[in-house]
């Protein structure tokens, strides 16, 4: 198996319908953050990649067909030299609403995400090292604080793109653009089924919201522990 579709848009550009979608047009299974999240060897070797350490993309992406999201989307040039049969699909949205998207989910997770867990389970340590390294770090040098600048990174990533690529080589895609234009692009039949709307920020949001209560519980087990103890 070989990556025929590389994804280049940044997360929250419709990334998780997009997988569904190419998954559903035979170009699967699709990469995503979830893959990392879920697969010990794909976390280690992003983070390889995130220190700057070469690794094999034909390795990486055997399994896989197609790839989409962070943090693949941060290499899209490296995979797009590898694999140069694969086509490009750059996902796009408002900018503002990007932001906003991104500001209020993804970002609030390594915040929020309680240290003690990260320091029993060394793998999610190591994931959020990666994620830090690539995307906040790599991708906007530490400023995504700064909603002008990181706006200004997402315009700059869609024309370098559009510079980079020729016009059949990619195709720049909204979730709202629907089934049309991705078959076109791919040779592929339109399905009978509506294009996949799929949204987890309500997921996310209420990921961090559990997260925010877990950071206190070894404090509770140790109240709890010395007041059952001078009692």
């Amino acid at each position: 198996m070989t990556l025929k579709v590389i994804g280049a848009g940044f997360g929250r550009t419709g990334t998780l319908s997009l997988k569904a979608a190419l998954e559903h047009l035979g170009y699967g299974p699709c990469h995503h953050m979830k893959e990392v999240m879920l697969h010990n060897d794909q976390a280690e070797w992003f983070s390889q990649a995130s220190k700057g350490l070469e690794v094999d993309w034909h390795e990486v992406f055997e399994n896989y067909s197609s790839a989409v999201d962070w943090p693949a989307a941060a290499y899209y040039q490296e995979l797009a030299d590898t694999f140069p049969e694969a086509k490009i699909i750059l996902g796009i949205r408002d900018p503002d609403t990007w932001y906003k998207s991104v500001n209020n989910t993804i970002f609030r997770v390594i915040p929020n995400f309680p240290k003690w867990i990260r320091f029993i389970f060394p793998r999610s340590d190591k994931v959020f090292n990666m994620i830090e390294k690539t995307i906040w770090q790599g991708e906007f040098s530490g400023q995504f604080k700064d909603k002008e600048l990181a706006i200004q990174v997402y315009n700059d990533r869609i024309e370098t793109i559009k510079k980079v690529f020729p016009p059949e080589r990619l195709l720049i895609h909204s979730s709202k653009d629907g089934w049309e234009p991705l078959c076109e692009f791919l040779d592929a039949g339109i399905p009978e089924t509506p294009y996949p709307w799929l949204n987890d920020s309500s997921k996310i949001k209420r990921a961090i919201i559990v997260m925010k209560i877990m950071q206190w519980l070894p404090m509770t087990i140790l109240v709890l522990s010395i007041i059952a103890i001078l009692v």
